[in-house]
Protein backbone atom coordinates (compact mmCIF):
# COMPACT_ATOMS: atom_id res chain seq x y z
CA UNK A 1 0.00 0.00 0.00
CA UNK A 2 1.48 3.29 -0.86
CA UNK A 3 0.45 6.81 -0.55
CA UNK A 4 -2.09 8.51 -3.19
CA UNK A 5 -1.31 11.37 -5.17
CA UNK A 6 -4.52 12.95 -3.28
CA UNK A 7 -6.48 12.87 0.17
CA UNK A 8 -8.70 14.80 2.01
CA UNK A 9 -9.10 16.05 5.15
CA UNK A 10 -11.44 18.02 7.72
CA UNK A 11 -10.65 21.56 8.21
CA UNK A 12 -11.76 24.08 10.61
CA UNK A 13 -14.04 27.06 8.58
CA UNK A 14 -14.55 29.37 11.19
CA UNK A 15 -15.62 28.97 14.91
CA UNK A 16 -18.97 28.62 16.08
CA UNK A 17 -20.73 31.33 18.44
CA UNK A 18 -22.92 28.51 20.42
CA UNK A 19 -24.13 25.41 18.08
CA UNK A 20 -22.04 24.73 15.33
CA UNK A 21 -23.21 24.27 11.97
CA UNK A 22 -21.66 22.25 8.72
CA UNK A 23 -20.61 26.13 7.81
CA UNK A 24 -18.01 25.41 10.46
CA UNK A 25 -16.42 22.83 8.36
CA UNK A 26 -14.56 22.81 5.30
CA UNK A 27 -13.20 19.66 3.35
CA UNK A 28 -9.59 20.50 1.31
CA UNK A 29 -7.85 18.08 -1.02
CA UNK A 30 -3.75 17.49 -0.11
CA UNK A 31 -1.13 15.59 -0.92
CA UNK A 32 -0.07 12.98 1.58
CA UNK A 33 3.64 12.77 2.04
CA UNK A 34 5.65 9.50 2.77
CA UNK A 35 6.20 9.03 6.22
CA UNK A 36 10.26 10.49 7.70
CA UNK A 37 12.91 8.52 10.19
CA UNK A 38 10.21 6.97 12.59
CA UNK A 39 7.02 8.13 11.22
CA UNK A 40 4.09 5.91 9.85
CA UNK A 41 1.76 6.98 6.68
CA UNK A 42 -1.76 5.54 8.02
CA UNK A 43 -4.77 4.79 5.62
CA UNK A 44 -7.42 5.72 8.28
CA UNK A 45 -10.28 3.61 8.12
CA UNK A 46 -12.51 4.32 10.66
CA UNK A 47 -12.81 8.28 12.92
CA UNK A 48 -14.25 8.88 15.60
CA UNK A 49 -16.40 12.25 16.77
CA UNK A 50 -16.70 13.23 20.47
CA UNK A 51 -18.43 15.33 22.54
CA UNK A 52 -14.99 16.95 23.65
CA UNK A 53 -14.32 18.51 20.36
CA UNK A 54 -16.96 20.53 20.82
CA UNK A 55 -14.77 22.69 23.13
CA UNK A 56 -11.59 22.41 20.83
CA UNK A 57 -13.84 24.40 18.26
CA UNK A 58 -13.36 27.30 20.81
CA UNK A 59 -10.65 29.89 20.99
CA UNK A 60 -9.59 28.76 24.93
CA UNK A 61 -7.02 26.63 25.49
CA UNK A 62 -8.40 23.85 28.17
CA UNK A 63 -6.81 20.50 29.14
CA UNK A 64 -6.30 20.06 25.23
CA UNK A 65 -5.34 22.89 22.51
CA UNK A 66 -7.81 24.73 20.44
CA UNK A 67 -8.64 23.22 16.62
CA UNK A 68 -6.50 26.62 14.24
CA UNK A 69 -8.67 27.86 11.59
CA UNK A 70 -7.82 26.50 8.21
CA UNK A 71 -5.87 23.45 9.78
CA UNK A 72 -7.52 20.05 10.25
CA UNK A 73 -9.55 19.04 13.29
CA UNK A 74 -7.70 16.08 15.23
CA UNK A 75 -9.57 13.06 16.91
CA UNK A 76 -9.56 9.06 17.27
CA UNK A 77 -9.03 7.52 14.65
CA UNK A 78 -8.17 3.42 13.15
CA UNK A 79 -6.06 2.92 10.35
CA UNK A 80 -3.91 0.42 8.37
CA UNK A 81 -0.29 1.46 8.01
CA UNK A 82 0.55 1.96 4.40
CA UNK A 83 4.00 3.19 4.71
CA UNK A 84 6.47 2.70 7.72
CA UNK A 85 10.09 4.35 8.14
CA UNK A 86 9.53 3.15 11.76
CA UNK A 87 11.10 0.18 13.98
CA UNK A 88 8.39 -2.32 14.91
CA UNK A 89 5.39 -1.58 12.29
CA UNK A 90 5.12 -2.83 9.13
CA UNK A 91 2.81 -2.02 6.44
CA UNK A 92 -0.93 -3.29 7.07
CA UNK A 93 -0.57 -3.26 10.53
CA UNK A 94 -3.61 -1.86 12.58
CA UNK A 95 -2.91 0.81 14.96
CA UNK A 96 -5.71 3.65 16.69
CA UNK A 97 -4.13 7.55 17.10
CA UNK A 98 -5.51 10.57 16.99
CA UNK A 99 -5.35 12.38 13.58
CA UNK A 100 -8.61 11.47 12.60
CA UNK A 101 -10.90 13.77 10.20
CA UNK A 102 -8.46 13.14 7.18
CA UNK A 103 -8.25 10.07 4.83
CA UNK A 104 -4.80 9.82 5.29
CA UNK A 105 -2.61 10.35 8.15
CA UNK A 106 1.37 10.83 8.68
CA UNK A 107 2.72 10.51 12.49
CA UNK A 108 5.21 9.96 14.70
CA UNK A 109 5.87 6.37 14.83
CA UNK A 110 5.23 6.60 19.08
CA UNK A 111 1.68 8.50 18.75
CA UNK A 112 0.38 4.93 17.51
CA UNK A 113 -1.03 1.87 19.22
CA UNK A 114 -0.84 -1.37 17.63
CA UNK A 115 -4.42 -3.38 18.04
CA UNK A 116 -5.48 -7.00 18.35
CA UNK A 117 -7.96 -7.81 15.76
CA UNK A 118 -8.84 -11.02 17.32
CA UNK A 119 -10.05 -9.16 20.69
CA UNK A 120 -12.76 -7.12 19.00
CA UNK A 121 -13.63 -5.84 15.79
CA UNK A 122 -11.30 -2.52 14.83
CA UNK A 123 -14.01 -0.02 15.91
CA UNK A 124 -14.38 -0.90 19.20
CA UNK A 125 -11.13 0.43 19.73
CA UNK A 126 -12.51 3.88 19.05
CA UNK A 127 -15.59 3.07 21.60
CA UNK A 128 -15.88 0.28 24.02
CA UNK A 129 -12.43 -0.68 24.26
CA UNK A 130 -10.89 3.05 23.68
CA UNK A 131 -11.01 6.43 25.15
CA UNK A 132 -15.08 6.11 25.75
CA UNK A 133 -14.45 2.61 27.67
CA UNK A 134 -11.57 3.78 29.89
CA UNK A 135 -13.51 7.21 30.50
CA UNK A 136 -16.77 4.54 32.19
CA UNK A 137 -14.04 2.41 33.79
CA UNK A 138 -11.38 4.93 35.11
CA UNK A 139 -14.93 7.26 36.12
CA UNK A 140 -16.52 3.86 38.37
CA UNK A 141 -13.86 2.40 39.74
CA UNK A 142 -10.96 5.19 40.34
CA UNK A 143 -13.06 8.24 40.82
CA UNK A 144 -16.28 6.98 42.12
CA UNK A 145 -14.97 4.07 44.36
CA UNK A 146 -17.99 1.89 43.36
CA UNK A 147 -19.20 -0.98 45.69
CA UNK A 148 -21.72 -4.02 45.51
CA UNK A 149 -23.97 -1.61 47.78
CA UNK A 150 -23.99 1.03 45.43
CA UNK A 151 -27.02 2.09 43.56
CA UNK A 152 -25.83 4.18 40.72
CA UNK A 153 -27.39 7.22 38.02
CA UNK A 154 -25.96 7.32 34.55
CA UNK A 155 -26.74 10.28 32.62
CA UNK A 156 -26.33 9.94 29.12
CA UNK A 157 -26.68 6.13 29.38
CA UNK A 158 -27.23 5.44 25.89
CA UNK A 159 -23.86 6.72 24.88
CA UNK A 160 -20.62 5.23 24.20
CA UNK A 161 -19.70 6.12 27.96
CA UNK A 162 -22.38 5.77 29.72
CA UNK A 163 -23.62 2.81 28.15
CA UNK A 164 -20.56 0.87 28.99
CA UNK A 165 -20.39 2.01 32.77
CA UNK A 166 -24.17 1.38 33.47
CA UNK A 167 -22.76 -2.25 32.40
CA UNK A 168 -19.89 -2.58 34.48
CA UNK A 169 -21.40 -1.68 37.42
CA UNK A 170 -24.09 -4.38 36.93
CA UNK A 171 -21.28 -6.87 35.98
CA UNK A 172 -19.62 -5.87 39.05
CA UNK A 173 -22.56 -6.34 41.50
CA UNK A 174 -23.56 -2.49 42.06
CA UNK A 175 -27.68 -3.20 43.89
CA UNK A 176 -29.71 -0.80 41.28
CA UNK A 177 -28.39 0.83 38.18
CA UNK A 178 -30.84 3.50 36.70
CA UNK A 179 -30.03 5.17 33.66
CA UNK A 180 -31.53 8.44 31.34
CA UNK A 181 -31.69 8.67 27.56
CA UNK A 182 -33.87 11.33 25.21
CA UNK A 183 -36.01 8.53 23.65
CA UNK A 184 -38.17 6.17 24.52
CA UNK A 185 -36.31 3.86 22.30
CA UNK A 186 -32.97 4.58 23.66
CA UNK A 187 -35.15 3.90 27.15
CA UNK A 188 -35.78 0.35 25.71
CA UNK A 189 -32.36 -0.19 24.32
CA UNK A 190 -30.57 0.34 27.65
CA UNK A 191 -33.24 -1.66 29.90
CA UNK A 192 -33.49 -4.44 27.82
CA UNK A 193 -30.60 -5.09 25.09
CA UNK A 194 -27.91 -3.78 28.16
CA UNK A 195 -29.54 -4.43 31.77
CA UNK A 196 -30.05 -1.43 33.38
CA UNK A 197 -32.39 -1.81 36.09
CA UNK A 198 -34.79 1.51 35.09
CA UNK A 199 -34.36 4.36 32.71
CA UNK A 200 -36.28 7.26 32.29
CA UNK A 201 -36.68 9.60 29.28
CA UNK A 202 -35.38 12.94 30.29
CA UNK A 203 -37.56 14.93 27.54
CA UNK A 204 -40.81 13.46 29.12
CA UNK A 205 -40.52 15.68 32.01
CA UNK A 206 -38.58 16.79 34.98
CA UNK A 207 -35.09 14.90 35.67
CA UNK A 208 -36.02 15.25 39.18
CA UNK A 209 -39.24 14.03 39.27
CA UNK A 210 -38.39 10.74 37.22
CA UNK A 211 -35.10 10.24 38.86
CA UNK A 212 -36.85 10.25 42.75
CA UNK A 213 -39.88 7.78 41.09
CA UNK A 214 -37.02 5.17 40.33
CA UNK A 215 -34.68 5.93 43.07
CA UNK A 216 -36.71 5.35 46.02
CA UNK A 217 -33.89 4.64 47.91
CA UNK A 218 -31.81 7.47 46.97
CA UNK A 219 -28.30 6.93 44.72
CA UNK A 220 -24.82 6.51 45.89
CA UNK A 221 -22.85 7.03 42.69
CA UNK A 222 -23.46 9.53 40.02
CA UNK A 223 -21.82 9.05 36.25
CA UNK A 224 -22.35 12.43 34.92
CA UNK A 225 -22.51 13.20 31.19
CA UNK A 226 -24.76 15.91 31.27
CA UNK A 227 -25.00 18.68 33.64
CA UNK A 228 -27.32 20.75 34.27
CA UNK A 229 -30.62 19.55 35.63
CA UNK A 230 -29.19 16.27 35.62
CA UNK A 231 -26.74 17.17 38.00
CA UNK A 232 -28.95 19.12 40.28
CA UNK A 233 -31.38 16.25 40.31
CA UNK A 234 -28.57 13.75 41.08
CA UNK A 235 -27.69 16.17 44.21
CA UNK A 236 -30.83 16.26 45.17
CA UNK A 237 -31.17 12.41 45.32
CA UNK A 238 -28.27 11.41 46.23
CA UNK A 239 -27.73 9.46 49.80
CA UNK A 240 -25.52 10.73 52.66
CA UNK A 241 -21.40 10.58 51.49
CA UNK A 242 -22.93 10.01 47.70
CA UNK A 243 -19.79 10.27 45.04
CA UNK A 244 -20.30 12.24 42.00
CA UNK A 245 -17.95 11.52 39.14
CA UNK A 246 -17.94 14.36 36.70
CA UNK A 247 -17.42 13.08 33.21
CA UNK A 248 -18.74 16.31 30.88
CA UNK A 249 -21.41 18.44 30.71
CA UNK A 250 -22.91 17.91 27.38
CA UNK A 251 -26.02 19.59 28.27
CA UNK A 252 -23.95 22.94 28.45
CA UNK A 253 -21.68 22.91 25.35
CA UNK A 254 -23.20 25.20 23.09
CA UNK A 255 -24.70 27.35 24.95
CA UNK A 256 -22.86 30.90 23.96
CA UNK A 257 -23.08 32.19 27.76
CA UNK A 258 -22.31 30.87 30.82
CA UNK A 259 -24.73 28.80 32.17
CA UNK A 260 -25.97 28.87 36.24
CA UNK A 261 -24.64 26.41 38.34
CA UNK A 262 -27.37 23.81 40.06
CA UNK A 263 -29.78 25.07 43.08
CA UNK A 264 -29.51 23.12 46.21
CA UNK A 265 -25.78 22.61 46.85
CA UNK A 266 -25.35 23.02 50.57
CA UNK A 267 -26.39 19.46 50.40
CA UNK A 268 -22.99 19.07 48.95
CA UNK A 269 -22.09 20.10 52.89
CA UNK A 270 -25.07 18.30 54.68
CA UNK A 271 -25.06 14.82 52.85
CA UNK A 272 -20.96 14.98 52.92
CA UNK A 273 -20.95 14.52 49.11
CA UNK A 274 -17.73 14.37 47.10
CA UNK A 275 -17.44 15.63 43.26
CA UNK A 276 -14.76 15.31 41.25
CA UNK A 277 -13.81 15.93 37.76
CA UNK A 278 -11.88 13.68 35.93
CA UNK A 279 -10.21 13.19 32.46
CA UNK A 280 -9.76 10.44 30.47
CA UNK A 281 -6.30 11.77 29.34
CA UNK A 282 -4.70 11.74 32.79
CA UNK A 283 -5.63 7.73 32.87
CA UNK A 284 -4.13 5.83 29.92
CA UNK A 285 -1.54 4.46 32.79
CA UNK A 286 -4.53 1.82 33.62
CA UNK A 287 -5.60 1.09 29.80
CA UNK A 288 -3.94 -2.15 30.17
CA UNK A 289 -5.55 -2.67 33.23
CA UNK A 290 -8.60 -1.92 31.85
CA UNK A 291 -7.96 -3.38 28.34
CA UNK A 292 -7.11 -6.80 30.60
CA UNK A 293 -10.34 -6.70 32.91
CA UNK A 294 -12.80 -5.10 30.10
CA UNK A 295 -11.94 -7.14 27.01
CA UNK A 296 -12.80 -10.61 27.56
CA UNK A 297 -16.26 -9.44 28.42
CA UNK A 298 -16.34 -7.59 25.05
CA UNK A 299 -15.13 -10.82 23.57
CA UNK A 300 -17.96 -12.87 25.20
CA UNK A 301 -20.68 -11.05 24.74
CA UNK A 302 -21.24 -9.91 28.44
CA UNK A 303 -20.40 -6.38 27.59
CA UNK A 304 -22.71 -5.11 24.72
CA UNK A 305 -22.32 -1.94 22.85
CA UNK A 306 -23.91 -0.10 19.85
CA UNK A 307 -22.28 1.91 16.76
CA UNK A 308 -23.78 4.68 14.72
CA UNK A 309 -22.11 5.06 11.88
CA UNK A 310 -22.14 7.51 8.58
CA UNK A 311 -20.41 6.67 5.84
CA UNK A 312 -17.44 9.14 3.74
CA UNK A 313 -15.14 11.67 4.74
CA UNK A 314 -18.06 14.43 3.74
CA UNK A 315 -20.26 13.15 6.53
CA UNK A 316 -18.06 13.72 9.14
CA UNK A 317 -19.63 17.01 9.86
CA UNK A 318 -22.44 15.81 9.90
CA UNK A 319 -21.73 13.00 12.58
CA UNK A 320 -20.70 15.62 14.59
CA UNK A 321 -23.35 17.79 15.05
CA UNK A 322 -25.61 14.27 15.25
CA UNK A 323 -23.93 13.28 17.99
CA UNK A 324 -24.05 16.21 19.47
CA UNK A 325 -27.81 16.62 19.10
CA UNK A 326 -27.94 13.00 20.90
CA UNK A 327 -28.81 11.13 17.58
CA UNK A 328 -26.25 8.50 18.22
CA UNK A 329 -26.96 5.47 20.26
CA UNK A 330 -23.56 4.35 21.56
CA UNK A 331 -20.32 5.01 19.96
CA UNK A 332 -20.35 7.84 16.79
CA UNK A 333 -17.99 7.02 13.97
CA UNK A 334 -17.05 7.50 10.41
CA UNK A 335 -16.39 5.05 8.14
CA UNK A 336 -13.93 6.48 5.69
CA UNK A 337 -13.86 3.45 3.37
Amino acid sequence: MSAPVTAREVRLAARPNGWPTEDNFEIATVTPEQPGPGQLLVRNLVMSVDPAMRGQMNDKHTYVPPFQIGEPLTGAAIGKVAASAAEGFTAGDLVVHTLGWREYALLDATAARRVDPELAEPNAFLGVLGAPGLTAYAGLFEIAGLTTDDVVFVSGAAGAVGSLAGQLAKLHGARKVIGSAGSDEKVRHITEDLGFDAAFNYKKGPVGEQLAELADEGIDVYFDNVGGDHLEAAIHNMNDFGRIAMCGAISQYNEAEAQPGPRGMFQMVSKRLTARGFIVLDHFDQYQQFLEHVGPWVRDGRIRYEETVLNGLEKAPEAFLGMMRGENTGKMLVDLR
